[in-house]
């Protein structure tokens, strides 16, 4: 029997902010440029949404392998986001992870819904897309790498 709710149901995603170092070496954020609308061409924060009997935490492991080829990556949950207009296709909710992980050790490659993946400086983003500079403005207060 199917279940029926009064009150509306967002969309369930989930962010990955990967911070790497090395030594001598300012800290870098991994990102992602869109191959799909909406943001087309953007650069945006690894993620997706999350499957049917998935936990957040699986979602954030299997999009950040899906898209980066990083695999094995001890993810941490940072904040839930849930402004109703952070999405164009409607009412979408984050879940937002963060690692810190040594550069060298971690070679993106693009995959799935990613044209590219690579590493920025901190202090050198481009534009992003989504809401996913204040979500890495957070990620760095909280984490401060």
């Amino acid at each position: 029997m199917a279940h029926t709710y009064d009150y509306p149901r967002p969309a369930l995603t989930v962010d990955c902010i990967i911070f790497g170092q090395e030594v001598n070496q300012a800290t870098k954020v991994l990102l992602i440029q869109r191959a799909h609308e909406p943001f087309q061409d953007k650069w945006a924060i690894p993620g997706g949404f999350i499957d049917a009997n998935e936990t957040a935490l699986q979602a954030a492991k299997r999009e950040l392998e899906e898209e980066t080829n990083l695999k094995g990556v001890e993810l941490q949950q940072l904040h839930t986001f849930t402004a109703p207009d952070r999405d164009p296709r409607g009412w979408v909710v984050s879940i937002a992870h963060y690692a810190l992980v040594d550069i060298n050790a971690c070679k993106p490659i693009a995959g799935d819904d990613a044209r590219n993946a690579t590493w920025f400086a901190l202090d050198e983003l481009p534009e992003m897309a989504f809401d996913h500079d204040e979500i890495l403005k957070m990620a760095i207060a909280e984490v401060k790498p």
